[in-house]
C-alpha cells in the first residue's frame, strides 16, 4: 500500500512538472509574436542592394564614406602613424565616463578655437561620445530630461537618422524650411520666417557645414542674420558638425557658423565626429559639448551628461580616442592630417566640377550649377524617386531615392558613365 501511494504521488508531481513546462514553453514562445520586421534603413539598404547586383558596371553613390579615385576605402597616413605609436603603449583599462580628457581637449580647440577664452575659462561641459550619432542622442536625452516639454526644430530635409534620434529620446519634433527645390539652394526666406515664428526659447538643430543631404550651406552673411534672429527669440542652437575640414578642406573655415554664434554670445551645443574628416568611421569617435554660463555650471552639466551615458554604454571606447589625441596633440601629425583632409576635400570638389562638365557636354537641357554650388560629401541632384529607380534598374547606379549623390563614390573612371545615365533619365524632365 505504501508503495502504491508513493508511486501515485510521484506520478502527480511529474504530471504537474510536465504541465508547468508546457505552459512555460507556450508562454515564452509568444513573447515576441507581435514583433514585425523593421523597415530597411534607407541608406544602408542601398549598399545591400549594390552588393547583391552582379553587374560589372554597377556604381554605388549612396554610401556616406570617403573613397579614393579608384573607389577604394582610405586610411590616412596620419592615422597609420598614430596607430604605430600607440600600439602596445597602454593598458586596456576603462576610460572615465566622460571619455579621454586629452581627446576632448583637442576636439574643443577645433570647434571653439585654438586660443578660445571659453576653453580657458572652463565654461564648456564636454564628453567623448560614440561619434556624431552618439553625441546627438546624448544631447536629445539631456534635452528631454531637463526640458521635458520642449521640442526640437529640424530642417527639411535632414539626415534621416536625426528624426530617429530625437524620436527615440521622446522629444517632440517640428520642422523648419531649409531647401528650395526650384532653385536647388537655400530657402533663406522660409528659414528665417520659421525661426521668427517658433515659440521663444525653442531648440533648433543646425548643420554647421556641408548640410546632409543637400550640400547647401548659408553664406557667412546669412549665418550672421540667423544668429541675430536666434538672439532676438532666445532660441537654443544645437550644431551637428560631422564634416569639419571635409567640406572646404579648412577646419577653421568650416567652423565659421559656430564662431559667429559664439561671437554673438550664444550658449550653444555641438556634436563633433571624426568619422569623415579622419576616416575613423568604425572607431566611433566623437564629442558632445555644451557652452555654459560659468565653470561651476559646466561641472554640473558634465556630471549629468556622464550620468546619462552610464546606463547607455557606461564609457566610450579607448582606441579611436587615443588615435585622435595622438594626431591632434602632435604638431607634425596634425599638419599631416590637415594636408590629407585638404586632399579629400579637393577630390570631392574636383568630382563635382567633372560631373557638371560632363552633363553640359552631353547637351543636357537642365542647369547643373547646383552641383558645384553645393559643398561637402553630398550633392542633392534634384532627381525624382522615379528617375533614381531608372538609374538603378537600367544603369545599375545606386543612391537613395531622394536623389542624394555621394560624391565620394564618383571617380574619374565612372563620372562619364554616371553623367550619361543621369542625362538619359532627366532629358525629358
Amino acid at each position: 500500500m505504501y508503495t502504491a501511494m508513493r508511486n501515485a504521488m510521484v506520478k502527480r508531481v511529474l504530471s504537474r512538472r510536465s504541465d508547468f513546462g508546457e505552459a512555460r514553453w507556450m508562454s515564452s514562445s509568444s513573447w515576441w509574436k507581435s514583433v514585425e520586421p523593421a523597415p530597411k534603413d534607407p541608406i544602408l539598404g542601398v549598399t545591400e542592394a549594390f552588393l547583391a547586383d552582379p553587374s560589372p558596371d554597377k556604381v554605388n553613390v549612396g554610401v556616406g564614406a570617403y573613397r579614393d579615385d579608384n573607389g577604394k576605402p582610405v586610411v590616412l597616413d596620419c592615422v597609420r602613424e598614430a596607430e604605430r605609436r600607440i600600439a602596445g603603449s597602454s593598458f586596456m583599462e576603462y576610460l572615465p565616463m566622460g571619455g579621454s580628457v586629452k581627446m576632448v581637449e583637442e576636439t574643443l580647440k577645433l570647434a571653439y578655437g585654438e586660443n578660445s577664452e571659453l576653453i580657458k575659462d572652463k565654461r564648456i561641459a564636454a564628453v567623448q561620445s560614440l561619434s556624431g550619432t552618439g553625441a546627438c542622442r546624448l544631447f536629445a536625452d539631456f534635452q528631454k530630461r531637463f526640458h521635458p516639454d520642449s521640442q526640437i526644430y529640424i530642417p527639411v530635409p535632414t539626415w534621416s537618422n536625426h528624426h530617429n534620434i530625437w524620436r527615440d529620446a521622446n522629444v517632440s519634433q517640428r520642422t523648419y524650411h531649409y531647401y528650395h527645390p526650384e532653385t536647388k539652394g537655400l530657402d533663406f526666406a522660409g528659414l528665417m520666417d520659421d525661426i521668427k515664428n517658433a515659440p521663444n526659447g525653442s531648440f533648433f538643430l543646425l548643420h554647421a557645414c556641408a548640410h546632409n543631404p543637400t550640400g547647401v550651406d548659408p553664406t557667412e552673411e546669412q549665418w550672421k542674420e540667423i544668429s541675430y534672429q536666434f538672439k532676438v527669440k532666445g532660441h537654443f542652437p544645437f550644431f551637428d558638425m560631422a564634416y569639419q575640414g571635409f567640406a572646404s578642406g579648412d577646419p577653421e573655415k568650416d567652423a565659421k557658423a559656430i564662431r559667429i554664434f559664439l561671437e554673438d554670445g550664444h550658449q550653444i551645443g555641438i556634436s563633433q565626429s571624426y568619422a569623415k574628416n579622419m576616416g575613423l568611421y568604425g572607431q566611433r569617435v566623437g564629442c558632445l559639448s555644451l557652452l555654459c554660463e560659468d565653470e561651476k555650471q559646466a561641472v554640473t552639466v558634465k556630471s549629468q551628461l556622464q550620468q546619462l551615458a552610464r546606463p547607455m554604454y557606461s564609457n566610450p571606447p579607448l582606441h579611436g580616442a587615443a588615435m585622435v589625441s595622438t594626431i591632434l596633440g602632435d604638431a607634425d601629425l596634425k599638419n599631416l592630417w590637415l594636408k590629407e583632409v585638404q586632399v579629400m576635400a579637393n577630390r570631392i570638389i574636383g568630382m563635382r566640377t567633372a560631373l557638371k562638365e560632363n552633363l553640359e557636354k552631353l547637351g543636357s537641357p537642365l542647369s547643373w550649377e547646383h552641383i558645384t554650388n553645393q559643398i561637402g560629401m553630398f550633392c542633392y541632384s534634384g532627381m525624382t524617386p522615379e528617375q533614381v529607380d531608372r538609374l538603378t534598374n537600367e544603369f545599375h547606379i545606386y543612391m537613395t531615392r531622394n536623389g542624394r549623390i555621394s560624391m565620394a563614390g564618383v571617380t574619374t573612371g565612372n563620372v562619364g558613365y554616371l553623367a550619361n545615365a543621369i542625362h538619359e533619365v532627366t532629358k525629358s524632365a
